[in-house]
């Protein structure tokens, strides 16, 4: 099995850790987060915190589309973290990534970033409202979701546990993670919308989201609310659509489970 390893050129020290790291993978123990498709380990590299993402091993037919007609997720993270970076984006850092492949399917991959210790994600303003901030940093990350736009960045997975928050004497810092699913070029004013749909269920954070890119845009905002919670509800509409047929289908997993 043929290895590639790319190594950001202001790290090329540590490409030998880096490249123990990976080959000793499965032998760390700190997990971050909850390994449900890929799986995400926490190192230490000659003195510094990264992460090491390991992604799930693809299907047959994405396994031949990898290895000869398609970038990995892996190399995707890896190019739109550097392309983020260099449009003043924060990501965490992005170290190396490494593919593995036979001749003719693709195998493994690995994305290394740096560790970044985060106060909250997304996600804690979608299930905790008693957080004293909580319209601030909603409204704020409105404003960071606009300089996206603005940037022509259409981040496909801008959804709750892919932006990290941390608290600053300035206000609030917001970095991108999960990077393997972006399109870069002019959004129009539907597609801006629409890259609302996957973020909250709930109402009234899509009022205050609608109003605060109200204010960044000058666009109308009962429309932009309008468009906002319904692209939201058919989001969620296919969202549990398709988890209603995969439990109809993988029926059996679950008697599998109980036995």
């Amino acid at each position: 099995m043929s290895k590639t390893l790319v190594v950001h050129p202001s790290k090329t020290n540590l490409k030998l850790v880096v490249k123990k790291a990976i080959d000793n993978f499965d032998a760390y123990t700190e997990v971050l987060g909850d390994a449900e498709r890929n799986v995400i380990k926490i190192v230490d590299l000659d003195g510094q915190k990264q992460t090491i993402k390991s992604f799930k091993i693809p299907n047959i037919i994405n396994q031949v589309a990898y290895r000869f007609f398609r970038k990995s997720k892996a190399e995707r993270s890896y190019m739109y973290a550097n392309r983020l970076l260099e449009l003043g984006i924060k990501t965490p850092f992005p170290v190396a990534y490494e593919t593995r492949a036979t001749p003719f399917l693709f195998k493994r991959s690995f994305y290394v970033s740096e560790l970044v210790n985060c106060d909250l994600t997304y996600r804690e303003l979608t299930t905790d409202f008693s957080i004293s901030d909580h319209e601030s940093i909603l409204r704020a990350f409105t404003r960071f979701t606009h300089k996206l736009h603005i940037s022509g960045v259409n981040f496909l997975d801008h959804s709750p546990g892919n932006t990290l928050i941390k608290r600053t004497k300035e206000g609030y810092e917001f970095y991108l993670v999960d990077l393997n699913r972006m399109e870069f070029g002019e959004m129009d004013f539907e597609t801006r919308i629409k890259n609302f749909a996957r973020l909250t269920i709930h109402e009234s954070m899509i009022q205050i989201m609608s109003n605060e890119y109200a204010k960044c845009t000058g666009e109308e905002e009962s429309e932009i609310f309008r468009l906002m919670w319904q692209y939201t509800q058919e989001f969620q509409n296919r969202y549990h659509g398709k988890r209603k047929l995969k439990r109809k289908i993988f029926f059996w997993k679950k008697k599998y489970r109980d036995q």
